[in-house]
């Protein structure tokens, strides 16, 4: 009793804090391992380097400068939140959504063309990301349920399937003389997600739209789903042993396939988040499935797999890929940022890690306090 009396205070014991500071450890191991790196390749830069990745749109000396590209760093968080939001909503329930990368591109693909081809406003777009989105995730959770396929495998599957169709797809809608779609903002300005109305703010940065505050709202609604509701907690019932779910009488078969569709159209619906911003054209030509998706998983893990969490980790993430592009490319090679970006990302899946080992600590802390407690007692 003593000791669960321990081990209930201290401000260390609390998740939160503990979450804070193992993702604060992971992306102080990533920097130095980032940091040695770039010392091996040409130690006179180094230092400058990592501070340029570090600084990101603070490498510029013009305020002006500064926000316009802060603006830019914030529109392209918005859909690495969406993805760490799809992959934390299935993995809170028990499945790991590495195909939040494919449904992220069906988004993509479903938004633009909706958008070029059908000339649909931005709301209906959207709408098209997160049903297409949606129903790739739903096909994972079709096969897991019916079939116990591994989420994981179905997932990878789709990613490139997903790729290669959307491709297809949007090669009707491209510019003829290049690879890349039709810019949305010619061929359907009402398709364009509308403006934040902070463009005096962001030095008239077109490009930061209400995208920015529906993610940080969907991530609220995320949280309260999951948290508050006997939805989510039948979905994370579902997950943790579907089998004491079915006998309680949840319909474990549909919950699997909701919960793999839900996570789907969170990443469908940020890719539309992204591409309706007018930011980037999509390349017809490309044969490997954008990052972001993988990317919500490194930022899903460092905000402690909770959606409040997701929003910081989000935008560090990117804060950190954006200034990456800042390097003195004279002495490194243009790959170096990727790597550093990389490495940091990497070590954000042992955030669960330096948590168990914090709790070990503090757990043989407490038994050594208990124990020197008791031998003082028995001596008085």
């Amino acid at each position: 009793m003593e000791k669960k009396a321990n081990k209930g205070g201290g401000l260390l014991r609390n998740n939160v804090v503990q979450s804070l500071l193992a993702s604060i450890l992971c992306i102080l191991l990533g920097l130095f391992v980032g940091y040695i790196a770039l010392l091996i390749v040409n130690a006179s830069g180094a230092w400058g380097a990592i501070v340029a990745v570090v600084k990101n749109y603070f490498y510029y000396p013009s305020a002006a400068a500064q926000l316009k590209y802060l603006g830019s760093t914030l529109v392209k968080t918005s859909p690495l939140l969406m993805c760490s939001l799809s992959v934390l909503f299935a993995y809170k329930a028990g499945f790991f959504n590495i195909g939040a990368a494919g449904q992220y591109v069906g988004g993509a693909g479903a938004s633009l063309y909706f958008a070029i081809a059908l000339g649909m406003p931005w709301y209906i777009c959207i709408l098209a990301a997160a049903v297409v989105g949606a129903l790739m995730g739903a096909i994972s959770g079709a096969l897991k349920a019916y079939r116990n396929v591994n989420e994981v495998i179905s997932g990878i599957m789709l990613n490139w399937i997903g790729l290669y169709t959307v491709n297809m797809l949007l090669t009707t809608v491209k510019e003829p003389t290049s690879p890349y779609t039709t810019a949305v903002s010619k061929a359907n300005s009402g398709a364009i997600i509308p403006n934040l109305g902070l463009s005096a703010l962001f030095s008239n940065n077109s490009y930061v739209t209400i995208a920015i505050p529906l993610a940080v709202i969907v991530a609220i609604v995320i949280w309260v789903l999951l948290e508050k509701t006997k939805f989510g907690y039948e979905l994370k019932a579902t997950g943790m042993n579907k089998e004491a779910a079915k006998y309680c009488g949840m319909r474990e078969k549909r919950n699997t396939i909701l919960t793999l569709a839900i996570a789907g159209g969170l990443a469908g619906m940020g890719a539309a988040f992204y591409y309706l911003t007018g930011i980037e054209q999509w390349s017809c030509s490309q044969t490997s499935v954008p990052s972001m998706g993988f990317n919500g998983i490194a930022a899903a893990f460092l905000g402690g797999l909770h959606p409040i969490g997701a929003i910081f980790s989000s935008y560090f993430i990117q804060h950190i890929t954006s200034g990456g592009a800042y390097v003195d490319k004279t002495l490194y090679c243009s790959q170096i940022s990727d790597f550093i970006s990389s490495m940091i990302i990497y070590l954000c899946g042992f955030v669960f890690i330096f948590k168990l080992a914090m709790n070990r600590w503090l757990d043989k802390r407490d038994e050594k306090k208990a124990a020197k407690t008791h031998q003082e007692g028995g001596e008085a």
